[in-house]
């Protein structure tokens, strides 16, 4: 397989597909035992590093997620790194204390240096904290250089995690110090809170390169539906970030986002289907 395409953000070069890392840390967006079963299933950290030596084999070796807050991630990139000799490029969302007081911002500061000492690249505060900072009557993200500057002191890239779409144009109306946001995008709307065709002009209007997020809804739609529909709506120095959880997923995904950008029918086997007999020309 050819290496992954790659993009350059704040001078740093990061493969177009991302690892996320919802599908190892038990978040499915589904249901409570669909949680645990993740959980469970992804309890041992060499689980999950079965996965992650997929992706960085294939030239895949930028991973996001809250980190430093789940050391299960660390350790598997640390065992998938041994075992294939790549460097993984850390995006890590902690989720921080953005409490207007000394004592949490140096909570903030306490668990930066954390993420620092991790081994993160791009530093970009979960969107659970940013969004409170949100104020849409004046159309700012208040006292948001309080925690970029941090995140530059301690040399990594600052960027910022969204939910709410409000954060990019904000971010970019004040000329923050950012190099990246990570926003929803799928073709379902999921998640999304304006319409798909308003997430793309945004996405398309951005000053810096996106990481955009649930390219499949969390499972809704089909890798093949979901995947294509985000390649071929997105700028070339845009993302995908993609959740898996076998090997052999890990594997679908790269191939099919390939052949989405090649322009071309994925080189992968065709699903189960009881009429599949009545179409198919093998």
């Amino acid at each position: 397989m050819d290496k992954f395409p790659r993009t350059t953000v704040g001078g740093v070069s990061v493969s177009r597909l991302i690892v996320g890392t919802n599908w190892f840390l038990g978040w499915s967006h589904q249901t409570t035992a669909k949680d645990d079963w993740i959980k469970e299933s992804m309890a041992d950290y060499r689980r999950i590093a079965d996965v992650m030596e997929v992706f960085f084999r294939a030239g895949v070796d930028t991973v996001m997620g809250p980190l430093t807050q789940n050391p299960v991630a660390l350790d598997a990139i640390k065992e998938a790194e041994d075992r294939t000799g790549v460097s993984a490029i850390r995006v890590d969302t902690p989720i921080i204390n953005i409490e207007d007081t000394p004592a949490a911002r140096d909570e903030t500061a306490a668990l930066f240096d954390e993420v620092k000492a991790n081994g993160a690249v791009f530093c970009m505060p979960h969107h659970s904290s940013v969004e409170q900072l949100l104020d849409k009557s004046i159309r700012r993200i208040r006292r948001l250089r309080d925690y970029t500057d941090m995140i530059r002191e301690r040399q990594m890239h600052p960027g910022l995690s969204a939910h709410m779409p409000e954060v990019l144009v904000y971010a970019d109306e004040q000329d923050e110090d950012v190099e990246t946001y990570i926003q929803i995008y799928n073709s379902l709307g999921f998640l999304m809170q304006l319409e798909v065709d308003w997430i793309a002009r945004i996405i398309h209007g951005a000053k810096h390169p996106v990481m955009t997020i649930k390219p499949m809804a969390a499972g809704r739609v089909p890798p093949f539906q979901g995947l294509n529909f985000v390649w071929n709506t997105i700028r070339e120095q845009d993302m995908v970030t993609v959740g898996t959880i076998t090997p052999q997923e890990a594997a679908e995904v790269i191939e099919i986002s390939m052949a989405a950008i090649e322009r071309r029918m994925p080189r992968t086997n065709v699903r189960s289907t009881p009429s599949r007999q009545h179409v198919s020309s093998h």
